[in-house]
């Protein structure tokens, strides 16, 4: 039955006398669609909690009322039949609902879960893994080619299943599904650090030695393969489940928030939300590279003479995973005892007006209430949305940006490296320190703005492409800011005037029986920088000293005997040249500002894919631009940043075998050039995709009722 106020949630009746406060903090929950919006006024004005006991004569219903003041069983029985969209409850289990849960039954509870599952997430998938897989290498003697399709093994887990989480999830329970996710990542975390206890103990090598030697150990070329190499597919195993877990937690997880809140509110808990996601790798980065400082098998009670500065060493990469692990299934409890929606989400909803594209071809089954149960209904709801043309534009332009920002994400650190002289620890310290506070601040900044100004469907779009165009100005940083090669021996330049270009080997290290696999860089004291210290003529060095340094260098410009190793005058010393090029400072700080106006257009781009699709489809809608944005942006990102840094190439590895491997010097002018091409032809896609969904956007007619009760 129906009065003024509509039918009671029964979960929110109890049967003590304070029913009817309790009653007026829970919505109206059936048919408000059906009343004219003038009804749907006056009912949410009477329904509000400033005076529970105050109530309008009741409207004569179809069908006889009960005696006032009676509520019959069976009329208790028969409400929740009526209930139709929005399921709102307490936070617990069952019948058990503790009074201290209920504080955190709120949107505000929900994004403090959210949040630090997001936390979780970034910390394992950006951050421990990308700063494990060195160590996994070499602890697993495995190809970078291997290790890069463990990289890519979650983006291929999330682009599969994120089209069915979304679709099948958006009727669903959302918070059930966030702790079904938490689960996962939980579990993928425990997988990915199983090799360690399987594996054996770490076996140490022999130390290389790096000096001028008359007379050398042969090396063959020959390699076996190892046993080792086969937990390639535990690691593969342990980042599927990893992005089964992130799949709701970007779709379902970021539409429950816009489910929860007003309209207004929106951006802002998502860019909190998205910002806590790009916090996780900072963080991941500086837990994983302090526990690489602990010895790989310190759990077996294992030491090493070595220290870390040792090429031989290898650090405890697993604790983290375990970490992670156990924090992610302490979440599961708290997402599993959320409702389906909070008290309030049926007001809120019914107060929220459709921005959904208006086109002619975007219209969805609504008669049918059993659309989108099963499999069969997929190809119709994703042809609905593929015809959407400012949803495909948005996608594309995310896509397109997507591709840039990991690219950078991945090489922004080799980049510093090489552009500036610095080592790749520092390079990699400066890196994470701009690219993370820049994204999060420019996630955190475009949500608040939108939710301040309370921006419309439209002008959020406007908004996007503004923060987009400044960004693309400044991308032109790279061009101002590059630095000229510093002198290499061998390479850009001839030892001592004699030898060739590009051939590390001249009269002066001819007898040295150097290695090319081996690449140590040492500056020498005529500011050369030597590819090791065999290749400078180094044929002593002082291990006391910390760093270790190199002297009666054969190759090194005006040296001098040196016949006691206790003198403190040496010729050359590990590392690479300081670089004379003073743009540092200047390029961190544009950068910086490029990379929070390119982030600030994040936010809006999300809460306008939310916007302009119908209000059934955001789940799905958010499964496809992720799937869009892998596919198109995150996969293919760091393959092509990866290509174009390659072929700006002075040196490569060459091993003993002649199988050329990683780069060791790179032309810094044509890097730099090659790396604002990208960033420029990716920035005018985003633009142009964004400015025509600008143009083809058309809100609903304001004439018409376009409430999201009329979409459920």
């Amino acid at each position: 039955m129906q009065d003024a106020k509509g039918i009671e949630n029964p979960a929110f009746v109890p049967s003590s006398p304070d029913t009817p406060r309790r009653l007026s903090a829970s919505p109206s929950h059936v048919e408000v669609s059906a009343l004219p919006s003038d009804t749907q006024k006056e009912d949410s004005q009477l329904q509000e909690p400033q005076e529970p006991q105050k109530s309008p004569e009741p409207q004569q219903p179809h069908s006889a009322s009960p005696l006032p003041g009676t509520h019959s069983a069976s009329q208790e029985r028969s409400r929740p039949r009526s209930l139709p969209e929005f399921e709102e409850g307490p936070c617990g289990w069952g019948n058990f609902h503790p009074e201290c849960l209920q504080r955190c039954n709120t949107p505000r509870g929900y994004l403090l879960h959210y949040c630090l599952l997001a936390l979780t997430q970034g910390i394992v998938v950006n951050g421990l893994v990308n700063i494990s897989i060195s160590t996994i290498e070499k602890r697993y003697e495995m190809k970078s080619s291997l290790t890069g399709l463990i990289s890519s093994s979650y983006d291929i887990s999330f682009c599969v299943l994120s089209i069915f989480v979304s679709f099948f999830g958006e009727r669903g329970h959302k918070p059930r599904w966030l702790a079904f996710a938490s689960f996962m990542i939980g579990l993928g975390a425990l997988v990915f650090s199983l090799p360690q206890f399987f594996s054996g103990e770490y076996q140490l090598g022999s130390i290389f030695e790096d000096t001028c030697l008359a007379t050398r150990n042969s090396t063959s070329c020959t390699s076996s393969a190892s046993s080792l190499s086969n937990y390639l597919y535990v690691f593969i195993l342990g980042q599927l489940l990893l992005g089964t877990g992130g799949t709701p937690l970007y779709t379902l997880g970021t539409a429950f928030i816009d489910d929860s809140v007003p309209t207004h509110k929106s951006s802002l808990y998502i860019g909190i939300g998205y910002s806590m996601s790009i916090l996780g790798p900072a963080i991941g980065y500086v837990l994983g590279g302090q526990l690489l400082t602990i010895y790989i098998d310190t759990a077996m009670g294992r030491s090493t003479g070595i220290n870390k500065d040792d090429p031989r060493w290898l650090g405890a990469w697993w604790i983290g995973f375990l970490l992670a692990w156990l924090f992610a299934w302490s979440l599961i409890i708290p997402f599993s005892c959320f409702p389906k929606h909070l008290p309030g989400t049926a007001k809120i909803q019914a107060g929220k007006i459709s921005q959904a594209h208006q086109d002619k071809s975007s219209s969805i089954r609504q008669a049918d209430e059993n659309f989108g149960k099963s499999f069969k209904d997929i190809p119709a709801a994703l042809k609905n949305l593929m015809r959407n043309t400012v949803f495909m534009c948005l996608v594309l332009s995310t896509s397109s940006e997507a591709l840039v920002t990991t690219g950078f994400a991945t090489f922004l650190p080799k980049f510093i490296e090489n552009q500036f002289g610095l080592s790749s620890s520092f390079a990699a310290t400066l890196g994470g320190a701009v690219l993370i506070p820049g994204a999060a601040l420019g996630q955190i900044l475009g949500g608040v703005i939108v939710s301040k100004f309370k921006l419309t469907c439209k002008n959020t779009m406007k908004f996007s492409l503004c923060t987009s165009v400044v960004a693309l100005v400044l991308s032109f940083v790279f061009v101002y800011t590059k630095c000229e090669n510093g002198p290499f021996a061998g390479v850009l330049e001839p030892y001592k005037g004699t030898g060739e270009l590009r051939n590390l080997t001249a009269p002066c290290n001819a007898n040295c029986n150097c290695l090319r696999s081996y690449y140590y860089p040492v500056c020498g004291e005529d500011r050369v920088q030597y590819f090791s210290p065999c290749f400078a003529g180094c044929t002593n060095s002082v291990s006391e000293r910390q760093p270790k340094v190199y002297y009666n260098c054969s190759c090194i410009e005006g040296t001098i005997e040196i016949t006691s190793a206790e003198s403190f005058y040496f010729e050359a010393k590990p590392g690479k040249c300081e670089t004379q090029c003073a743009n540092l400072p200047i390029f961190l700080g544009i950068f910086f500002v490029t990379l929070i106006f390119t982030f600030m257009a994040g936010t809006p781009i999300t809460v306008s894919i939310l916007r302009c699709v119908n209000n059934k489809q955001r789940s799905l809608a958010l499964g496809i631009q992720f799937m869009f944005l892998r596919l198109l942006g995150t996969i293919p990102g760091p393959i092509v940043f990866g290509i174009t840094i390659d072929s700006t190439c002075v040196l490569w590895d060459i091993n003993e075998c002649g199988v050329k491997g990683a780069c060791w010097v790179y032309n810094n002018i044509k890097m730099a050039h090659m790396l604002v091409a990208i960033s420029v032809t990716c920035k005018f896609i985003t633009i142009f995709f964004n400015g025509l969904a600008v143009v083809l956007y058309r809100p609903p007619p304001s004439d018409t009722d376009v409430s999201f009760q009329k979409e459920l």
